[in-house]
Parts: C-alpha cells; sequence; structure tokens
C-alpha cells in the first residue's frame, strides 16, 4: 500500500499540472491567433495591408501578369501571390522589407534570362526590385514566355 503524498510531492504535482494547464491553454490561444489571422487566401487579401509604392508597384504587376496570361487563375501560393496556368504556377510577386519582388516559381527562368535581368539583384529563385522602379511590362513578358515554355517543355 502507498502512503499518501507528502507536502514536496503534493507542491511538485500542483506545478505540473499546472504549467502544462498553462501550456495548453497558451498553445489553444497561439492556435487560434495563427487561425484568426492566418495566411491570405487571396491577392486581394494579401494586398490589403500594403499602401503607397509596395501597394502601386504590386497591383500593376498583377494587372501586367494579367494582361499577359489572362487565361491564369490568381492563387496564393506559398503564401504570397501567384498566378497558376494550367494547374501549375507560373508567376508570383510579394512585398519585402526593402521592397519587392517576382518569382518565376522555377529554379532555372531566371538564369535563363540572365542578361535582360542584369540591373536586378535575384536569387536563384527570386527578382528584387524597388516598389519606385517597377518591372517593366515587356521584361515580365520575357519572363513569363520563358517559364511558360519552360513548363511546357516538361511536359
Amino acid at each position: 500500500m502507498k502512503s499518501p503524498p507528502n507536502s514536496r510531492e503534493r507542491l511538485v504535482a500542483w506545478t505540473l499540472f499546472s504549467s502544462r494547464a498553462h501550456d495548453q491553454s497558451g498553445v489553444q490561444a497561439s492556435k487560434e491567433k495563427s487561425r484568426m489571422s492566418g495566411r491570405p487566401k487571396t491577392i486581394d487579401e494579401y494586398l490589403a495591408p500594403l499602401s503607397g509604392e509596395k501597394l502601386a508597384a504590386l497591383s500593376k504587376l498583377r494587372n501586367t501578369i494579367r494582361s499577359i496570361v489572362p487565361k491564369a487563375e490568381e492563387c496564393v501560393s506559398y503564401g504570397i501571390p501567384a498566378f497558376r496556368l494550367d494547374g501549375v504556377v507560373v508567376a508570383g510577386f510579394c512585398a519585402t522589407a526593402k521592397g519587392c519582388s517576382y518569382f518565376p516559381f522555377s529554379g532555372s527562368t531566371l538564369g535563363a534570362l540572365a542578361d535582360d535581368l542584369r540591373a536586378y539583384s535575384q536569387t536563384k529563385s527570386s527578382l528584387h526590385f524597388r516598389p519606385d522602379k517597377p518591372l517593366p511590362a515587356a521584361l515580365v513578358r520575357k519572363l513569363i514566355k520563358a517559364r511558360v515554355a519552360e513548363r511546357e517543355g516538361s511536359k
């Protein structure tokens, strides 16, 4: 037969119980906050909190992309505005702390157009631009044309 817990054992048990209850309520509050704020589900939701030059640049880019690939479906992919053509994401963009970025959703599109992109900083998968100097429509057209050709070549 086990003896009743002493005061120290009761204190340890109470501490464990209350910390677990606190952890659970903290986890629940965090999940609720995440669900309420959440990631944007549409491009309009993504753009809503933006203002000034970033909003203007990304709205212009959105309209340019829509005019180039009118059959593309607007979506949000990896938390950023994107355009899906025949089930494949072919373009996307986002606001960053320092400006804006364009994403071809491919690791090779930017490399294929390296000569045209010298004026821009970039990574393997994103092209960075200043909101006060939006991407020219002709360049966006080249980027999308290259991405669509790449996608069709991989079929």
